[in-house]
């Protein structure tokens, strides 16, 4: 009897392992059918029909066990698996520039519901994500839908373990400002359940393209991206963000591409952060910046729409030359298998991908022996879907924990 005991915990432990497992391969679009969640897993397809069945009990995801079949197929086909869409979500919030935007967002990736952003961000910090906060506070009523916790994306290195914002060079919070404290703060006084979570915009954007877009595969992805203002750089390692040792890893816009170029916030001269950002593009073009738009959107709509201008187009291959030179050098120091590239660069991109790949591959040792993939970012809002990843992460690690 004792033994038949022990054999059904051990298979309920085994099985409740597998929950996080399973619902981050359903969620990451890895596991589309059971038969694939059962090879995934490496678990029989009892267990794995089983773990489905838990998942779908929680209202995470749905099992359709009567899918169509294809044409010519034979056979019973495997039960279909896909998030639910009347799930939990994620509150998600990101702080740019030229504002901030609110969203939830629920399991793979899915955006439920956006809130049109502000357009101007103050220096004070605390009215800032208090007003964003609010903002998120309102869709999650306006949806009923479940909160699973809160995510904050912010245009700065974010030290940890304090929480503080090292770096906000684009907008006019004081240096070391407590943002990780105000957001969690400002998420229990507006009542909205679960943990609270901030981080670097550029290193969640790399997270959501990792496991929902451009990066889906990569083992060492890179991405670098402008933001509305300055220039930004991620490393996912095996699924993971590499952070370094104090969350401060990969400050790519301070690479040094023109040592005669324009002095920089940071105090050197001639780094991606101001030779390849929209600013920077705006200039080069002869374009006076205007008020009524924000940077990024003045830049990506000169280069699609005025390409052929010579100043536009001259600005453009500049541009290129001295991002092509940045990447390059951290190829040589990352070998990463894959770069993406977000914002402006990767209009610049699609402008002229060969020049970008043939500079990246003549100036790095790994790009002549091998070429390195560069791809466009795909995901719109790919910051705000990152942070929602950050709360979505106890739920993946555990659960029944998390959902408890």
């Amino acid at each position: 009897m004792n033994g038949k005991v022990s054999t059904t915990r051990t298979k309920l432990e085994r099985g409740r392992s597998a929950l996080g497992p399973a619902l981050e391969l359903v969620h990451t679009g890895r596991a589309p059918t059971r038969a694939v969640l059962t090879s995934e897993l490496g678990v029989t397809r009892a267990t794995a029909g089983a773990v489905a069945a838990e998942l779908e009990a929680l209202g995470l995801i749905r099992v359709d066990s009567r899918p169509g079949s294809a044409a010519g197929s034979q056979g019973r086909p495997s039960h279909r698996l896909s998030v639910r869409e009347s799930g939990p979500v994620a509150i998600a919030a990101q702080v740019h520039a030229d504002g901030f935007r609110a969203a939830l967002v629920g399991l793979g990736g899915r955006l439920v519901a956006t809130a049109p952003g502000c357009v101007t961000v103050t220096a004070d910090p605390a009215q800032v994500i208090g007003e964003v906060v609010d903002d998120c506070a309102r869709l999650l009523r306006d949806s009923g839908l479940r909160c699973v916790g809160a995510g904050l994306a912010v245009p700065s290195a974010v030290a940890e373990p304090e929480g503080t914002a090292l770096n906000p060079l684009h907008i006019a919070w004081p240096a070391g400002a407590p943002v990780s404290e105000i957001f969690a703060d400002c998420v229990r006084e507006a009542g909205i359940p679960g943990p609270a979570f901030t981080g670097n915009d550029v290193n969640l954007a790399a997270l959501a393209e990792h496991r929902h877009g451009a990066g889906r595969g990569a083992q060492h992805l890179l991405c670098v991206a402008t933001g509305h203002r300055g220039v930004g750089g991620a490393l996912v390692l095996d699924g993971r963000l590499h952070t370094g040792s104090s969350g401060l890893a990969l400050e790519v816009g301070h690479l040094t591409v023109n040592p005669e170029g324009r002095p920089c916030h940071c105090g050197g001269r001639g780094c991606l952060d101001v030779e390849t950002d929209p600013l920077a593009f705006l200039v080069a073009a002869r374009r006076e910046p205007g008020p009524e738009e924000s940077l990024l959107k003045q830049a990506g709509d000169l280069l699609r729409t005025e390409y052929e201008d010579a100043a536009v187009r001259g600005a453009a291959e500049e541009l290129i030359d001295r991002l092509g030179l940045g990447l390059a050098g951290l190829v040589n120091i990352l070998n990463p298998d894959r770069i993406i590239l977000g914002g402006l660069h990767r209009a610049l991109l699609d402008a002229d991908p060969e020049r970008l790949r043939a500079v990246v591959a003549d100036r790095s040792l790994w790009g002549r022996s091998g070429s390195v993939p560069i791809l466009p970012c795909t995901l719109d809002h790919n910051s705000l879907v990152g942070a929602a990843e950050l709360a979505w992460q106890p739920v993946l690690d555990d659960p029944l924990a998390a959902l408890a």
